[in-house]
């Protein structure tokens, strides 16, 4: 299994608490969300990854323009010291610029920084999907555009190899739980299309409404944009977390009625 996939299959299966052996380390339990919480950082603050994860975001996001390698360093201290909150801990890098001189060697350094998958936008080159680098994924960034031909123009993404998922660049942030249903079918459209596992971008006050809403809209992990961690931010990540866990339940019918075969329960 990939870093990605633990990512997504982690979220929704939760850890039970308990011991390990007689002398075991006691394990927290932490229940299963619908989607995974990953938070982005578009610039770097010593310690902001850590208290990130600590208020209970599953992943990291940091964002690179792709000129200044002394940068990565920075990263990778920063993945360091948040590992130790959580060794399972999946890094991802968001490249902004300077997508020509992107090549495998970058790729390696990147990884060596500590980074499971990098995030690719649309229009970067198409070589880049080729470069094969050990244990470091790539994640395509995807508009959403009005044409109805769309859907079948997006559906050849998944003919091309070197692809593990997609940010689906929606900008949903500020409409999430109002979508109508017609709504909603015209993103799931280009969401059916793609097939991939999907990342989804959310609003930094998340409401139930848009938490239900991410149901239809089949995201597989969901990322919550942070300038910096104050205690406003961390309230933040705990309400989304909460809300992921409560729309978890729902969905896997966890509150339904038991129903009885041949008269027994």
């Amino acid at each position: 299994m990939t870093k990605l996939q633990e990512l997504f299959a982690q979220a929704r299966r939760g850890q039970s608490g308990g011991g390990m052996g007689f002398l075991g380390k006691n394990k927290t339990e932490i229940k299963a969300r619908s989607a995974a919480l990953v938070v982005d950082f578009p610039r770097v603050t010593a310690g902001n990854a850590e208290a990130a994860l600590k208020a209970g975001a599953d992943g990291i996001m940091f964002n690179w323009d792709g000129k200044d390698k002394a940068v990565l360093e920075t990263f990778k201290k920063e993945i360091e010291s948040a590992r130790a909150s959580n060794e399972q801990l999946v890094s991802g890098l968001q490249l902004t610029g300077n997508l020509e001189q992107i090549d495998g060697e970058t790729f390696t350094k990147i990884k060596e920084q500590g980074f499971q998958y990098v995030l690719l936008p649309f229009n970067a080159p198409a070589r880049l999907l080729a470069l094969e680098t050990k244990d470091l994924e790539k994640v395509i960034i995807v508009p959403m555009r009005t044409d109805e031909l769309y859907p079948l123009y997006i559906r050849n993404l998944t003919a091309l190899d070197g692809i593990a998922a997609v940010l689906l660049d929606f900008a949903l942030e500020q409409k999430i739980g109002s979508l109508t249903i017609e709504e909603v079918l015209d993103y799931r459209a280009v969401r059916e299309a793609v097939r991939f596992p999907a990342f989804f971008r959310i609003p930094g006050e998340l409401s139930e409404n848009d938490a239900y809403t991410l149901i239809p809209l089949d995201a597989q992990a969901v990322v919550l944009t942070a300038d910096t961690m104050m205690e406003k931010t961390s309230e933040q990540i705990k309400n989304v977390r909460s809300l992921l866990e409560k729309t978890h339940k729902e969905e896997k019918g966890q509150n339904s009625p038991s129903i009885s075969i041949g008269g027994k329960k």
